[in-house]
């Protein structure tokens, strides 16, 4: 074991810099999580016994030491008890990241059969819907403007938020991996407002600016005529034959080589 320095009677190893920086990783990222929270005050004294414990078990100081330690333990669960919310969107927010998925990889097959399903009955229904599917890029932004959800994506929900009665009705949901983050969400509006001889309505325009501004795809559905489109890399598929939606959309969200083809728009959707 390669000792890189000495302080007192403390060997300091390379093994114990990568140990110190790997904690230091973990308090940061929860930090950040926490860090507009009343929890980043508690994380903060927790720290600080852990510090004062190190010490104390240095100096060989046994009952100052016991009594620390006792302490922290209280410390760390209540810690646990009082703020399982904010605990609860550090490890969303841990296995959202791109270095977690490298090593997992998420199965949002159930999720897409379940926007289809809802797509359909909003389509027969003449209801308008805009659900967009955020993928590589960060799109905290466009999701700080809506109500924050969390929810397991299923067609009952789709369809109750998109209910024209429903204070949520207005603008887009987004759905990360294989959750509904939040709903109500503003897009920004493309500046194109014409495709071919055909007015874009706002809706159809909400949904190609996210896609000209991300990697984001998004799944229209016309209120006007119940059309069901899809806006990925800046372009618009308009008008999308049910029976080709499902093809389109997994070939779209899991980024596949093929291209789809560009059908001319039918008609000036909302």
């Amino acid at each position: 074991m390669i000792n890189l320095f000495r302080i007192g009677f403390i060997d300091f190893t390379l093994i114990d810099l990568l140990d110190i920086s790997i904690v230091a990783v973990l308090f940061f990222a929860i930090y950040r999580a926490l860090r507009h929270t009343v929890a980043v005050q508690i994380l903060f004294g927790f720290v600080a016994l852990l510090g004062i414990s190190f010490v104390t078990e240095s100096a060989n100081m046994k009952a100052l030491n016991w009594v620390l330690r006792a302490i922290s333990d209280i410390w760390l669960v209540a810690f646990i008890v009082l703020f399982q919310p904010e605990l609860r969107r550090v490890m969303l927010m841990i296995t959202r990241s791109r270095l977690f998925r490298i090593f997992i990889r998420q199965n949002i097959a159930e999720t897409i059969d379940e926007v289809l399903d809802a797509a359909k009955e909003l389509s027969e229904k003449h209801i308008g819907a805009l659900i967009v599917f955020a993928r590589s890029q960060n799109v905290k932004m466009t999701i700080d403007t809506g109500i924050p959800l969390q929810a397991v994506v299923s067609k009952e929900l789709l369809i109750s938020v998109f209910n024209p009665r429903s204070p949520l009705h207005d603008g887009a949901v987004i759905i990360e991996n294989e959750l509904l983050v939040a709903a109500r969400c503003v897009l920004p509006l493309s500046s194109v407002t014409k495709i071919g001889s055909r007015n874009l309505g706002t809706r159809h325009r909400a949904a190609l600016g996210i896609a000209e501004q991300s990697d984001s795809v998004a799944l229209i559905v016309s209120e006007e005529t119940g059309a069901i489109s899809i806006a990925r890399d800046g372009e618009i598929i308009p008008n999308i034959p049910f029976a080709e939606l499902s093809e389109v959309l997994r070939r779209y969200i899991e980024d596949r080589s093929e291209q789809t083809d560009m059908p001319n728009l039918a008609g000036g959707a909302s």
